[in-house]
């Protein structure tokens, strides 16, 4: 009875003993930890595929945290995250999804930024799904039936450059054009051979003019620069003199002179007009008496 009584002590003992290394494995290779000082923290991504829970968190390749579970909120995919309380983000960290290895495994990578202000927990920030080799397989999977149009186009598009390269009216004209252009470079040829000493003489006078044009600068130099004194003078009065008259029209205009006042006063127009016309009748009658019985000129002498 004592030996049953102790066989079953050893098996509880052993069963304890096994549970509690079975909770440290477990918590080791999931960084699992029965601490309540973790930090929790959830990240919305696009895509998660290839992601599940227990999956390592690294914070600049170092493994910090684990993922905890998932949720749906409408099109994006809520990863909960589990992270060391020695882990210290900032406000501008980033978070992205990597592959792991070839196998398809993939981790949760953490950048954790360079801001003065700490990130706020509490709040749901944004990540990355970064595609990895089967993500890339199905994208060109997703592409093939294009890949084969395409292919068929380009095969489409070789046979027929193939026909007209292998037309023989084209190769007879492109071979008579490579000739023609040959013909007509040697005769270029023999044309520059032949006035190679006039179009040298003819850059030697180029050369010869310009250094003389140089010379006749260089010697009137004074010259040319009090003529365009003088231009400049001569400009600057001519503008005086512009502005002068531009002040007289307007003084004119607005009867400010002599002037003005004569053209643009009302009172002495008529008069003017009636002085001319009383001018005009007198000269009428003038000429009338000259012309019939003479002027009458009635004198007393005393």
């Amino acid at each position: 009875m004592k030996d049953q009584r102790k066989s079953e002590i050893k098996v509880g003992i052993t069963l304890v003993v096994s549970l509690i290394l079975f909770i440290w494995i477990l918590s080791w290779a999931k960084s699992f930890s029965l601490s309540s000082n973790e930090k929790v923290l959830n990240v919305q991504f696009d895509n998660v595929a290839g992601l599940e829970v227990g999956d390592q968190v690294t914070v600049n390749g170092v493994r910090k945290g684990a993922v905890e579970d998932f949720d749906i909120d409408g099109n994006k995919a809520i990863v909960k995250l589990s992270l060391e309380p020695d882990v210290k983000l900032k406000k501008d960290a980033l978070f992205a999804i990597y592959m792991l290895d070839l196998m398809g495994g993939k981790k949760v990578e953490i950048n954790p930024g360079t801001s003065s202000e700490p990130l706020d927990y509490n709040k749901t920030q944004n990540g990355i799904f970064n595609a990895d080799i089967p993500s890339a397989m199905a994208l060109v999977g997703s592409m093939q039936n294009d890949l084969v149009e395409s292919l068929k186009d380009l095969r489409i598009t070789l046979t027929s450059i193939n026909k007209y390269l292998t037309d023989e009216e084209l190769q007879h004209n492109i071979k008579t054009s490579m000739s023609n252009l040959s013909i007509v470079s040697s005769k270029l040829n023999s044309m520059i051979d032949e006035n190679r000493t006039s179009i040298k003489q003819l850059t030697q006078n180029s050369v010869e003019l310009t250094d003389e044009f140089k010379t006749f600068m260089k010697d009137n130099k004074d010259d040319i620069s009090g003529s365009l004194k003088d231009l400049r003078t001569i400009a600057q009065k001519t503008d005086s003199l512009l502005s002068k008259a531009n002040s007289f029209t307007d003084e004119i205009k607005n009867q400010q002179n002599a002037l003005g006042k004569l053209m643009y006063d009302d009172e002495m127009v008529a008069d003017l007009k009636a002085s001319i016309k009383r001018l005009s009748e007198l000269t009428k009658i003038i000429l009338q008496q000259i012309t019939d019985d003479g002027v009458k000129v009635d004198v007393k002498i005393f």
